[in-house]
């Protein structure tokens, strides 16, 4: 069977982290919306998004296609629904459609998320579905549960030094190549995953659950509570609550991050805070590309929420509910705007328009650093963003 994941409304509704991805390269938990269903299918899987997303996240069809939504978190039940789906029969849950197969179709007119015309329907009831960027650190403590299982199975962890204190009676697993020293580790409310290579530096004291991918690096004294993701070649330090950080993204140094989405190649200045509480307790608003506007999330605790190639400067403070889209660059004194549009340039004071030329330097200085290249994939994609999001810079400069 082919597997491809694909991309419905909910690709509008995770913006600013889809701009530069599709749906199943959202971290949540421990491992990727893709890695979770490549796990379960004991396959590979392409992708089906968004035009000028292709190129760089291929769908790869045969005559025998199963279709498959992106943002649903894969369940033993319903993978049982979707792999027993004939030919031309459609599974839905509502109006949502979870899964099809079909034979091969043009990309360039089909609609996967809609495609129900001429087809048998089957129902599922219960799903686990990501709607909007909050979902992801509110669900991540589940997330993490679900992905250790998966991903330690049949596995061994390798022996924790008797340097660390460890507090709880819950699992801790460690990678082949960590290094775990002088840490106070405590599992009571949940697992700690160690990826390989990753490393937790002394007097640093952590609370699951909690994941530090591979390569990654958790600073000296730093405080963690759970429930937490540090996706690959990142490095965290200060004080962090329930956030999640993609990859190849840095927080190292002191200050607070809490109920916070970080995409890739971002990175926080010294000293960069962030609000997770309004001091009224009143629920939180933030930016929503789907409505161009300031929508309600049910929430009172909602921290930043920033999509890749971002940037802040030392000491700088977000209000809650802070977005930050694409390619920004935040410094100077003050609060920012809580919606920071893509490709812009300043602070409280002011903000200017950042030349995609520059974007593009910035992305390849900081992309070489970690043994990649910004090849043209990536500039198409950096380019289509800048185009996509014009408009929200026209009157945001003061």
């Amino acid at each position: 069977m082919n597997y491809i994941l694909f991309d419905d409304k909910t690709w509008e509704q995770l913006l600013p982290l889809t701009f530069t991805r599709p749906v199943s390269e959202i971290r949540l938990g421990i491992l990727t919306m893709k890695e979770k269903w490549e796990k379960y299918l004991q396959a590979s899987c392409s992708y089906y998004t968004k035009d000028y997303l292709q190129q760089k996240f291929p769908m790869e069809q045969e005559e025998d296609n199963l279709f498959i939504n992106s943002s649903l978190i894969p369940t033993a039940e319903l993978l049982s629904e979707i792999e027993n789906l004939e030919l031309n029969q459609v599974l839905k849950s509502g109006d949502i459609v979870c899964a099809l197969r079909i034979h091969k179709i043009d990309p360039t007119t089909f609609d996967p998320s809609s495609y129900i015309k001429g087809t048998e329907i089957q129902t599922i009831s219960d799903l686990i579905k990501i709607n909007y960027p909050c979902d992801i650190f509110q669900m991540n403590g589940d997330g993490i549960e679900h992905d250790f299982k998966l991903i330690t199975k049949g596995k061994k962890s390798q022996a924790i030094s008797k340097t660390n204190n460890i507090i709880g009676d819950k699992e801790i697993f460690v990678e082949r190549g960590a290094v775990v020293e002088f840490a106070t580790i405590n599992t009571k409310n949940g697992p700690v995953y160690i990826g390989k290579g990753a490393e937790v530096m002394e007097n640093s004291a952590i609370r699951g659950p909690f994941a530090l991918c591979a390569h990654s690096t958790v600073k000296m004294s730093a405080k963690i509570y759970g429930p937490t993701t540090i996706g690959p070649n990142s490095k965290v330090g200060g004080e962090l609550n329930n956030v999640v950080i993609f990859g190849n993204s840095n927080k190292a140094h002191d200050g607070f991050l809490g109920n916070s989405v970080i995409g890739e190649w971002c990175n926080l200045g010294a000293d960069t805070n962030n609000s997770n509480l309004k001091n009224n307790y009143a629920e939180v608003k933030i930016w929503s590309y789907q409505t161009d506007q300031f929508v309600k999330t049910g929430l009172q605790f909602c921290g930043l929420i920033m999509g890749d190639h971002s940037k802040c400067g030392i000491n700088t403070m977000f209000n809650t509910g802070t977005v930050v889209g694409v390619a920004a660059n935040i410094f100077g004194d003050g609060f920012p705007r809580n919606f920071i549009p893509s490709f812009t340039w300043g602070g409280s004071h002011k903000f200017t328009e950042c030349r995609i030329e520059t974007a593009h330097e910035i992305a390849q200085r900081v992309m070489e650093r970690r043994g990649l290249v910004f090849d043209e994939k990536e500039q198409q994609i950096i380019n289509e963003v800048f185009k996509r999001t014009a408009k929200y810079r026209v009157n945001f400069q003061k």
